[in-house]
């Protein structure tokens, strides 16, 4: 038997810290022909030029496709999904692999599911079935979920999301978030490595900050003063990440830059790796912005999580995570509670709902296994009760 193809697609170092993973466990597989897709972000000069790093980590790259265009706005973001259809028109077209795999909600990932979709390549997705009401990833996400024909869900409640949308139930694994398999399978640095490599003290109080635009509101940044302000009352050291490549999102860098530049205590980070982020948080004493990391990644840390403004709304939370709405005053006490040693008592045993650190096993497993063909490609309409609910084989889909 020949080996079946899977193209694996990365556009940034936040999907490419999610994906390390399923493509580890992947290559593993010897009957899997990996071919690895970089676009986006990872090879902008800007955003740190992250492509080095998967060359780092030793993942042979099949092509590298510039589609990012240099803006700051929506109608940027809107024809950079032009500019990546054509390219992996062609790309996808040579390579007609058996399935591509996409992870997540970022709109650049629409570029890829449409070509994908003409050139009749089944789509399988990881992390459907979440929620993000505040950004234009939620509609970009379940956008990819009905373009899928094999999903990977974070949780059960985003299993049961996506078997409520009317795919078939032997379709749709919950496989937990493959970024929380770094805690459960790599080393993370030590602390005096993490300073040294970092040039911050760590014995003092460290703060993370992860903000990024909100994309579904007219002025992305609208939230961002009221967050820059909470910061300059803060006497803790602050670790700054740089954001993500969206509309807005150079302005928020200035903003950040002018801030940090003015604090012998704050620093600004283009690029932290995977490991060097996870060891950054387990060393923090509490994280704030509207990152999907507060939401998925912090509770394996039982890290005290500040949620600002409407980004993450409606995703499923842990007990560490404090939402606020942007409003100095509100987000300061937030921090305040955060940093308690009553709250952190609090998080003792928890839980985290986005899965245990097996989910690339569970991705390669299935990848390697699922029948190829008309089976896989061509989707079954399934047919509606007399109250208009999906009638599902296995009753734990049915839409209640």
């Amino acid at each position: 038997m020949s080996q079946r193809k899977i193209a694996v697609l990365t556009t940034s170092r936040a999907d490419y810290g999610h994906l390390y993973w399923p493509l580890h466990e992947l290559r593993q597989q010897p009957d899997i022909d990996v071919r690895l897709l970089v676009t986006g972000a990872h090879l902008s000069p800007e955003f740190g030029q992250t492509v080095r790093e998967i060359k780092r980590d030793g993942f042979p790259i099949e092509a590298e496709i510039e589609c990012l265009l240099s803006s700051d706005s929506d109608v940027g973001m809107a024809k950079t999904i032009g500019l990546a259809t054509l390219s992996l028109a062609d790309v996808l077209g040579r390579l007609r692999p058996d399935i591509l795999l996409l992870i997540a909600d970022r709109y650049e990932m629409l570029a890829p599911a449409a070509t994908a979709l003409a050139l009749r390549i089944p789509i399988a997705h990881i992390e459907g079935g979440d929620v993000s009401e505040g950004a234009v990833d939620d509609a970009v996400r379940n956008a990819l979920t009905k373009m899928s024909h094999l999903h990977f869900t974070p949780t059960e409640q985003a299993r049961r999301r996506v078997l409520a949308m009317g795919e078939e139930s032997w379709r749709v694994i919950r496989s937990g978030a493959p970024s929380l398999d770094h805690l459960k399978r790599q080393e993370l640095p030590t602390r005096n490595e993490l300073s040294q490599r970092l040039q911050l003290d760590l014995e003092q109080p460290t703060v993370v900050v992860a903000y990024h635009p909100v994309t579904l509101q007219e002025n992305t940044l609208a939230e961002a003063e009221a967050v820059f302000r909470a910061l300059a009352l803060l006497p803790y050291q602050i670790a700054f990440c740089f954001p993500n490549a969206d509309a807005g999102s150079r302005a928020l860098i200035r903003r950040a830059e002018e801030f940090c530049g003015q604090r012998s205590n704050a620093e600004l980070f283009v690029n932290l790796n995977h490991l060097t982020y996870w060891s950054l948080l387990k060393r923090a004493r509490l994280l704030l912005g509207n990152s999907s990391s507060g939401i998925m990644e912090s509770p394996s840390l039982a890290l005290p999580t500040v949620n600002i403004g409407m980004r993450q709304q409606g995703r499923e939370r842990a007990a560490n995570v404090i939402d606020v709405p942007a409003q100095t005053e509100v987000i300061s006490a937030a921090v305040e509670k955060g940093l308690s040693s009553e709250f952190r008592q609090g998080l003792q045993g928890m839980i985290n709902p986005y899965g245990d650190g097996t989910a690339g096993q569970i991705i390669a497993r299935t990848l390697a296994q699922i029948p190829l063909g008309e089976k896989l490609l061509v989707k079954k309409a399934l047919p509606l009760d007399e109250h208009g609910a999906w009638i599902q084989e296995d009753t734990r889909g049915l839409h209640t």
